[in-house]
């Protein structure tokens, strides 16, 4: 057996079980794919794959066992190349980050200005998604690392790590009746329509559990995927915003107000994930450090042991 015919399983698996778009993708011919297969099979004994035909259609029993295997040595065997290429270079490579819109916007300028400060050679890349889709992308090895909301905490295969904390405000124009509220309520903000994230972001599940503890059915009149589409319609008078208050600058927004609403949603985690059993260079922990000043190497290091794992901020 060989690492080639590791890596076609895998990709086998990661194309929807399609020969023909595992080979595109490891730009090699279909036949040749699935003659590896075929002969890993044989040297093992077992079928990895059920089929119809000539056609893969998903894993056997004992193919699930072997992916299990298969990613594990793809995993070991690309550590140890970022093992070399870090000792080759240790401040100059590629340093892959999937975000969502709001942390992206708001949490990680001042963050990636002072990393590209003090590593220059290193060429960064941002992908966006909503939590999901970030985690996915570090699971399956298109981002080095993931920052996102506390939906990712219970991620499969991946480790978090707690940020930094962040709380909701409401936003409204600067002559709504919801700024004469001593102490704000759900009941008031639920009589005007709400201007809100997506239900995939930036805790809006925290935001719907209120409501719903009170029995209250707000009007969410339109969902968006970051605060500065919110911050817009609430402007043109559509409703209420609840944004993330880190998505909120009186000088940015000068045609809104906030009001802090902490005590009514409660406060949030920003997390950042990594892959479990992933090697990481030196600059991705300067980078962790960046982002949350209470980390530090040997910290996050535990932390990705299983050391501390009850570590919250």
């Amino acid at each position: 057996m060989n690492l080639h015919q590791f890596r076609f399983v895998r990709e086998a698996v990661r194309q929807n079980f399609n020969l023909t778009e595992a080979a595109k993708a490891l730009y090699t011919s279909q036949p040749g794919v699935s003659k590896a297969i075929i002969e890993l099979e044989e040297e093992l004994g077992v079928d990895i794959f059920t089929r119809h035909g000539k056609r893969i259609r998903g894993l056997t029993e004992p193919g699930r066992e072997v992916l299990k295997s298969v990613e594990m040595i793809m995993q070991e065997i690309e550590g140890l190349k970022r093992i070399g290429k870090e000792y080759a270079a240790h401040d100059s490579g590629s340093f892959t980050i999937a975000t969502t819109h709001t942390q992206a916007r708001y949490s990680l300028p001042k963050v990636v200005q002072a990393f590209t400060q003090k590593y220059p050679k290193v060429r960064l890349s941002l992908l966006q998604g909503n939590p999901k889709q970030v985690a996915d992308m570090v699971r399956n090895d298109q981002a080095d690392l993931a920052l996102a909301t506390e939906t990712i905490a219970n991620a499969e295969g991946l480790i978090t790590l707690p940020c930094y904390q962040w709380e909701h405000v409401v936003v409204v124009p600067p002559d709504h009746p919801l700024l004469q509220s001593k102490s704000l309520t759900l009941e008031e903000i639920a009589t005007f329509p709400l201007v809100t994230y997506d239900h995939a972001f930036a805790g809006r599940s925290k935001i719907d559990h209120a409501f719903s503890l009170r029995n209250l059915k707000p009007d969410v009149v339109l969902e968006a995927i970051d605060a500065d589409v919110i911050k817009t319609y609430v402007e043109l008078g559509m409703g209420v915003g609840i944004i993330a208050g880190m998505a909120f600058d009186p000088e940015r927004d000068p045609n809104l107000r906030a009001i802090k609403v902490a005590h009514l949603f409660g406060t949030n985690v920003s997390r950042v994930a990594v892959k479990q059993g992933a090697y990481l260079r030196g600059y991705v922990y300067t980078f962790i450090e960046l982002l949350a000043p209470t980390m530090n190497r040997k910290l996050i290091e535990q932390l990705m042991a299983g050391e501390k794992d009850m570590y919250e901020l």
